[in-house]
């Protein structure tokens, strides 16, 4: 087996970027793995194989892996076609495990991330070894419990660390799987400019047609690289099936992507004018987000007056909450006068879009 004590591993450094890691969600078959190892290897753009062996779900009852028997097979997978390989460890026999059958990159996902218990498991199983750990934000957007992860690799000898952006749980989401909330990762990137952050547009979208846009934005914020789910039959995934494309997708989107090119010399420091700008910039794509989720909303709510012959306006309704509007606004240091305009337009075209129900559009 690998002397991991001795490994010396170089697989994120960002001397090389993008990092691009694929494969599929969950490890199911060997021939399943190997031939999708195969296939990503012939479209030149993978350089590290991931593969789900042990799924932690949220409800029991789902696939949560093969367990310990697919570990054979990612060696061998790594054997055939020369990728390193990269799994997700959630205690201390996971990770022993994984370096037993000489994984190169361990991650941890974000179900982990959340317990600070868990992690330091993790950590003090690696005490002493030499080998990358990537770690997952956690669901909720808290960025100390995101620092503090790394902070307990550290303390046990991990140097070679990087970060996996997957984005947030959020019960009102209508649009991502996990709503991105770049900023986040945009200010984890300026505190550790020497820790790679990767997106994870799967998780994040939770559907393929938007994969491509989601990966584009992670790239052209100065993100080192993309992990991204691929599987040979993705319809018939046994978990996670809509985010997951076929490694001749995955090979034409990355080749369609505008991916940063290795810079030759110091990188341009922002200043703190264009810092403020681009945190400004996302917020916005966040509050557009929102709104296409709140439109969203708007519409089942415009099906329901219609089905029970209700009027679109209500003007009750409407008065109670542009007052509470008012209050919250207040107690944020927003004017009355704002607001009001605010949400009069975010009315307006509530009122259209509920229109358009009733006329049958």
């Amino acid at each position: 087996m690998t002397d991991t004590k001795k490994r010396q591993a170089t697989w994120l450094t960002k001397e090389k970027r993008p990092i691009v890691i694929a494969g599929p969600c969950s490890v199911e078959t060997e021939e399943q793995l190997i031939d999708t190892a195969k296939r990503l290897k012939a479209t030149g753009k993978s350089d590290i194989l991931r593969g789900g062996i042990w799924k932690p779900r949220t409800r029991p009852g789902s696939f949560e892996g093969v367990g310990a028997k697919g570990l054979p097979w990612m060696a061998k997978a790594k054997e055939l076609t020369g990728f390193p390989t990269t799994v997700e460890v959630a205690k201390a026999r996971h990770v022993d495990l994984c370096l037993e059958f000489g994984i190169d990159i361990l991650w941890i996902g974000a179900r982990t991330t959340v317990n600070p218990f868990a992690v330091q498991e993790i950590a003090d199983a690696l005490r002493g070894v030499d080998i990358p750990v990537l770690i997952k934000n956690p669901i909720n957007p808290d960025l100390a419990l995101w620092k503090g992860a790394f902070e307990r690799l550290d303390a046990v000898g991990i140097k070679e660390l990087g970060a996996i952006h997957r984005g947030f749980s959020y019960s009102g989401e209508k649009y991502y799987r996990n709503r991105p909330q770049w900023q986040i990762p945009i200010q984890f990137m300026q505190e550790f400019p020497e820790i790679p952050m990767i997106a994870d547009p799967s998780h994040i979208c939770g559907r393929r047609d938007i994969l491509q846009d989601v990966g584009q934005k992670a790239m052209d914020l100065d993100f080192d690289g993309l992990m991204i789910e691929s599987h040979i039959d993705p319809d018939n995934a046994w978990s996670d099936a809509k985010q997951q494309i076929t490694p001749e997708v995955f090979g034409a989107m990355v080749t369609e992507m505008v991916l940063r090119e290795d810079y030759e010399g110091e990188v341009p420091i922002q200043t703190p004018l264009q810092q403020f700008r681009e945190e400004i910039k996302n917020i916005d794509d966040d509050i557009v987000d929102l709104l296409s989720n709140r439109m969203k909303i708007v519409n089942d709510i415009g099906k329901y007056k219609k089905d029970n012959n209700m009027t679109i306006y209500q003007n009750k309704t409407w008065t109670k909450k542009i007052q509470r509007y008012l209050k919250i606004g207040n107690r944020n240091g927003l004017s009355d006068e704002f607001i009001r305009k605010l949400f009069a337009a975010i009315h307006d075209e509530s009122i259209n879009q509920q229109n358009s129900i009733f006329k049958g559009r």
